[in-house]
């Protein structure tokens, strides 16, 4: 066997062994997603926008590709997960305070008005998450409206 040869056949055997390792899934309960939005009193439309859009990566319930099965994509697709999650959780949003409340609808106004959520990666291979503008000003509107509400429980505290 070539030389060539041998090194494809290696390629292929680890990408085999590859495919036994997986990292653990997203598969939360949705009664934590609840929670916000009931919080938050997102309207119906805001619900479909977040859930399209967002709460894959920003909540405990990711709703997976088939390609996820496919090991090394599975891997990259869990560390953008676990780095959404990190920036912003819906899923622990009783645990935040007002003021963490506060602030992560800040920044969720900031990454749309810049652009950068979601982020291209996830709208390439999500389509229905493409947002219009339209849908970006009734997400800002609406994190500006809970965020106002949130401000007056600060002044109080």
């Amino acid at each position: 066997m070539t030389r060539k040869k041998k090194i494809i056949v290696g390629v292929v055997i680890v990408f085999v062994i590859a495919q036994f390792f997986q990292p653990n899934k997203n598969q939360g309960n949705l009664e934590s997603i609840d929670l916000f939005l009931v919080e938050t009193q997102a309207p119906k439309e805001v619900k479909q926008i977040l859930q399209q859009a967002c709460f894959d990566c920003h909540s405990s319930s990711t709703n997976y590709p088939w390609y996820n099965s496919i090991t090394p994509v599975n891997y990259w697709l869990n560390s953008h997960i676990k780095e959404g999650q990190k920036h912003f959780n819906v899923s622990k949003w009783a645990s935040y305070s007002t003021k963490k409340k506060d602030h992560k609808l800040e920044e969720l106004i900031e990454e749309l008005e810049e652009g950068e959520m979601p982020l291209a990666s996830y709208t390439w291979t999500h389509s229905e998450a493409q947002l219009t503008e339209t849908q970006v000003q009734i997400l800002m509107d609406w994190a500006s409206s809970v965020r106002s509400n949130y401000s007056l429980h600060n002044d109080h505290d």
